[in-house]
């Protein structure tokens, strides 16, 4: 068992809000957190203009596909942070659940996607200073 935090993204489709959580979480906080995501309908493919948004900031997702929400990520999980998947995701005692309300990215162009991703920017960088913060010397 792994002593780094876990955190699991779900949000419906898994191509757009936690595709771009899981990424950012990657990449802020490198091999600190242990990051993943599904969907509880998950879709055919990432959200191309989710995909764009992040290639602005150097971040590729390209290759991320939508997984389907699994009782056993959830179990894995220290962290669950829900992005409008409801009900269907399950609920494990002991885990910590988050719900981050945040604009659906589905169907809207990279301009409507933009603010969407750097409003998750700033919740992922919250949620790093709580479960994972940098050692200091």
């Amino acid at each position: 068992m792994s002593d780094k935090p876990s955190v699991l993204f779900v949000c419906v489709h898994n191509a757009g809000r936690s595709q771009m959580a899981a990424a950012w979480l990657t990449h802020l906080a490198g091999d600190r957190v242990e990051v993943r995501s599904a969907g509880s309908n998950p879709g055919d493919a990432v959200n191309p203009a989710a995909v764009a948004a992040m290639a602005e900031v150097g971040i590729d997702i390209s290759a991320e596909t939508p997984k389907i929400l699994t009782i056993d990520a959830v179990r894995e999980s220290d962290v669950c942070i829900t992005m409008g998947c409801g009900d269907t995701c399950p609920v494990f005692l002991g885990k910590r659940y988050l719900d981050w309300n945040l604009d659906d990215p589905a169907g809207q162009g990279v301009e409507a996607v933009r603010p969407i991703r750097d409003e998750i920017k700033i919740l992922i960088e919250g949620l790093i200073k709580e479960i994972a913060p940098e050692a200091t010397a």
